[in-house]
């Protein structure tokens, strides 16, 4: 049985996922950011149950192709984003592609129709996230951060911050109200 399951951002989640998963009696034959697959058939008895139990956790069963579709995005664009320590060696368009084996047309078409915003726009609003997360932390700089997210200059980023926050990168690590958001409210 292979699911798609959204609000899947982290670790935590596939852990949550599969102890909840062994819990109903599944085993799993792989549980990655917002995909399961089990070791059993499709049953819509099955479904029911697992979305029912993974519903207390703020999981959701996605059936809708476009709704998965659109969540393989999201995934992809937060593993790129938060999880993965090399520097992007494509265009995001071009890596989506690759990751969903897709043309991005297509991808991008699904995502604006499904999330009501650009493939584009929420992939920054994922890196401003990362970076009040590294600002909160303050172990870089911000030309470190700026290096380390792929921006090409200090100001470039400051400016993509301040037009998403409100604020620059300096107000906001001074202790502003307007904290980080979890990966799902992104």
């Amino acid at each position: 049985m292979h699911l798609y399951i959204k609000n899947m951002v982290c670790n935590r989640c596939k852990m949550v996922v599969k102890a909840e998963l062994e819990k109903l009696g599944f085993k799993s034959l792989l549980v990655e950011l917002g995909e399961v697959i089990l070791d059993q058939n499709d049953s819509a008895a099955d479904k029911i149950k697992i979305s029912k139990q993974l519903g207390h956790f703020g999981f959701e069963l996605l059936e809708d192709k476009k709704t998965q579709i659109a969540e393989q995005i999201k995934t992809a664009i937060i593993n790129l984003v938060h999880y993965t320590k090399e520097p992007l060696k494509t265009n995001l368009s071009a890596y989506l592609s690759e990751q969903l084996k897709l043309e991005y047309a297509s991808l991008s078409s699904i995502f604006s129709e499904v999330e009501n915003q650009t493939i584009e726009k929420y992939f920054i609003a994922q890196k401003i996230e990362k970076v009040k997360e590294m600002l909160t932390y303050g172990e870089l700089t911000l030309s470190e951060i700026a290096a380390q997210l792929n921006y090409s200059s200090v100001a470039h980023l400051s400016t993509q911050f301040k037009k998403v926050t409100g604020m620059t990168p300096s107000v906001y690590k001074s202790g502003s109200t307007d904290r980080r958001k979890t990966l799902d409210e992104v």
